[in-house]
């Protein structure tokens, strides 16, 4: 955690696609997204396990679109890659049960008047350390991640398979980041690059990833001779995917935030509906966090909100811009679901995208709480 001491770090992780609990997430985001493709006031609270050989997908949903389960889960594991058994995974010969339900009765009255879908708190942030206004040790972590698999993809390293994690150790001074203190990647691969002894890949594999993957990402200035390179440090990775570990929905929500630098509300995304708050207050408070760092009012800017279920505003909204604010009081409306539904675009199949390398900071024209049109609006309010 960043504090205002004079020197502090922060470490942030990320995991690639094919990383199981990130399998649930996309499998659970696509059966969101091909609901919503069809029947966009759908109800959706959709959950994944995985585990060796087969999917279990369920959940509570509401809806007269008609989809096909297994075909989508099985759709998305042959995009991010377990093609074969060669990673012990393969879409064609998995088991896949269906064992969704209906959303409760009880539930749906409260949210049919545009109450929201549940109770809870979310946080939205955003800081000057990187273009994308995020933390920039989890946007370094997610950007070895994609570069992992862009790598795995292109057959540019074709040793690597779809499972992998990176993590990143910034350290600060008064605040800024002042150089990369460690790096971590591990990455599952075939046995071609192991050494003689057959228990750990070899000194020309470990640098062929450094200079693929984390010298392409990192800037070269945060790195010096001191900076602490562990790739694979096990040894070696050839069991990995659901073979070596099962995954479920929402559970690597701090990797989908930002990365453990602010407190995380109470609940997870992927495969929610975005009349659940837990989803779309989360990006709502993003929205609002970015803009007020775009329009310069803050250097930094954690926004909390909190609703009740059934109940249409929040029942808290706090603004903290750790003591860089230019503007004492600030007015936000429309923070209710339909609000935010209808600000945000949320009716579209546009999460499947979301569930791999977070959920923020990403510069894609779907990702609508990226958008910054207020920030010049809020720049006027405080006479900036």
């Amino acid at each position: 955690m960043i504090s205002n001491m004079e020197y502090s770090v922060l470490t942030s992780e990320s995991v690639t696609e094919g990383h199981p609990d990130k399998v649930c997430d996309q499998i659970s985001d696509g059966v969101l997204d091909a609901i919503i493709g069809q029947d966009p006031t759908a109800r959706v609270a959709c959950e994944t396990f995985i585990s060796v050989g087969f999917v279990i997908v369920g959940g509570e949903i509401t809806t007269s679109a008609h989809i096909d389960v297994p075909t989508i889960a099985r759709g998305v594991l042959k995009d991010i890659g377990y093609i074969s058994e060669k990673y012990g995974f393969n879409y064609k010969t998995c088991g896949v049960l269906n064992a969704i339900g209906k959303q409760s009765p009880d539930i749906a009255q409260g949210v049919d008047v545009g109450g929201a879908g549940d109770q809870g708190m979310m946080i939205g942030y955003a800081c000057r350390e990187t273009e994308a206004l995020m933390p920039l040790p989890i946007m370094q972590s997610h950007q070895m991640c994609q570069k992992l698999a862009e790598l795995r993809k292109k057959k540019t390293l074709s040793y690597l398979g779809p499972d992998g994690k990176s993590q990143a150790t910034v350290e600060y001074k008064m605040g800024v980041p002042q150089r990369v203190d460690s790096v971590v990647v591990s990455s599952q691969h075939t046995e071609e690059i192991l050494d003689s002894t057959g228990e750990r890949i070899t000194q020309d594999a470990i640098d062929e990833i450094i200079e693929m993957v984390v010298n392409s990402v990192i800037d070269p200035e945060l790195l010096d001779e001191n900076t602490k390179y562990y790739v694979n440090p096990t040894g070696k990775f050839v069991i990995g995917g659901p073979q070596s570990d099962t995954g479920m929905t929402g559970r690597k929500i701090v990797v989908d935030t930002y990365g453990g630098l602010v407190p995380h509300g109470g609940g997870a995304f992927s495969g929610k509906d975005s009349t659940k708050v837990d989803r779309s207050g989360a990006y709502a408070a993003r929205y609002v966090a970015k803009n007020m760092v775009a329009s310069g009012v803050a250097e930094r800017c954690a926004v909390s909100l909190a609703y009740a279920i059934g109940i249409a505003e929040p029942t808290a909204i706090m603004i903290n811009t750790f003591g860089t604010g230019k503007m004492k009081d600030m007015d936000i409306v429309g923070l209710n679901p339909k609000g935010i539904i209808d600000t945000l675009d949320l009716r579209r199949p546009i999460f499947r995208k979301t569930a791999a390398y977070g959920h923020f900071g990403r510069n894609d024209p779907d990702f609508t709480w990226e958008r910054t049109d207020v920030a010049e609006d809020i720049a006027k309010s405080a006479g900036i």
